[in-house]
């Protein structure tokens, strides 16, 4: 039984909202950046609302109950031991990553992805001196498979020190099963790669889907790895920039912990602290709720493509709330469908190329994180620019 309606909209434009007000235009439907336009979690919205009565917002720090309720989640949800000394706060899953590439390279060496994937992956790990080496993600069918082969001979690359892994897999809406992170681990750790896990995405699953955490799969994994977490995403408090790392081997650990600090992003804010507390110890409903919401727009585009736009296609979605959208039969590139959906449609989605040049070409990314009529009104736009092409 549903307990939450997320199908009312809330006018998020004028409230400071980079989704929404991006474009000074008020005519423009966002289907781009990855946040919800769901109002938060009531149970987070009321631990934030007694915080703001106590009315001293002072510097913060992260208390017993704040461990605790992550230890729990993660035992709860996701059946991972973790222990208490294994994690480090920071102020977001970004920093995190950057911190993390800084702590486990050396300039000149080179951090691994698995492309297309998450922008930022560029960014963090070209801010921090290293270089990007590419692996392919192949597409078999309505999804995408790891090309093996090629994993193991980019790992075999001595300037290779990093596996950066997206788990779940933003764009393409991949969960990786046991039997793939544990293949991953393996290549891994045989050829000295460290692996850093952004799994920010990992309690959006669609119905059916078994999130496993990367260190989770096996000893191995844990070992060899650092997990980079948040309930920012699931949860829509990314504004409340609150995070955290956890990372078993002591080392390893201790480099990310000063690396932090150098960066100056350990200090978190009471309104994060709150809300995580909240959303671990009370918010499963919701989430749960919010899951099965997704997934039926996610089923409404899939038909919505398949009758207006049938030279298009979605993939399958098995996590997070962002749909990768098949564009290339339609023989136009993914900044110019970009372009033109935005000026003639007055709809903004995310070209494909912003996720690999090569291997996001002929996509695009539709946040699907929305109340109904608002991915309606924006399909209904994108099907009316894309229909004539």
């Amino acid at each position: 039984m549903k307990n939450y309606d997320f199908s009312h909209p809330v006018d998020r434009r004028h409230s400071d909202s980079v989704k929404w007000n991006h474009f000074p235009e008020d005519d423009v439907i966002p289907l781009w950046v990855a946040d919800m336009d769901f109002p938060a979690a009531p149970v987070i919205q009321e631990a934030l609302r007694r915080r703001v009565e106590h009315g001293v917002f002072g510097y913060a720090q992260v208390d017993d109950d704040y461990y605790d309720a992550i230890l729990s989640w993660q035992r709860r949800r996701h059946h991972w031991p973790v222990e208490r000394p294994w994690i480090l706060y920071t102020t977001g899953v970004v920093p995190a990553t950057s911190c993390a590439i800084k702590a486990l390279t050396l300039p000149g060496e080179k951090v691994l992805v698995m492309t297309p994937v998450y922008n930022c992956f560029f960014s963090s790990i070209r801010n921090q001196g290293c270089g990007v080496e590419e692996c392919a993600l192949l597409r078999r069918g309505d999804s995408y498979v790891v090309d093996w082969q090629d994993l193991e001979a980019r790992c075999q690359d001595e300037k290779v020190t990093v596996f950066l892994l997206c788990n779940p897999h933003n764009p393409v809406g991949r969960v990786w099963t046991r039997e793939e992170l544990e293949r991953m681990g393996d290549i891994c750790a045989r050829n000295h790669v460290r692996v850093i896990s952004d799994e920010i995405h990992c309690e959006l699953m669609m119905p059916g889907q078994t999130f496993v955490p990367f260190a989770a799969a096996n000893e191995l994994n844990e070992r060899n790895s650092v997990t980079l977490c948040s309930p920012s995403k699931s949860f829509n408090i990314a504004g409340l920039q609150n995070a955290y790392l956890v990372c078993r081997d002591d080392e390893m650990r201790r480099r990310i912990d000063r690396v932090i600090n150098i960066f100056e992003v350990c200090d978190v804010n009471p309104f994060g602290i709150e809300a995580l507390k909240a959303a671990y110890n009370e918010g499963e409903q919701w989430l749960d709720d919010l899951c099965h919401y997704i997934y039926d727009n996610y089923l409404w585009l899939k038909t919505f493509l398949a009758e207006r736009l049938p030279n298009t296609s979605v993939c399958r979605l098995e996590g997070t709330y962002l749909a990768w959208v098949d564009i290339r039969a339609l023989g136009i590139s993914s900044d110019e469908a970009t372009r033109r959906l935005l000026h003639e449609g007055r709809v903004f989605v995310s070209s494909g190329t912003l996720y690999g040049q090569r291997d996001g070409e002929g996509y695009l990314r539709i946040n699907l994180a929305c109340p109904r009529q608002t991915l309606e009104e924006g399909m209904r736009r994108v099907a009316k620019v894309l229909y004539y092409i």
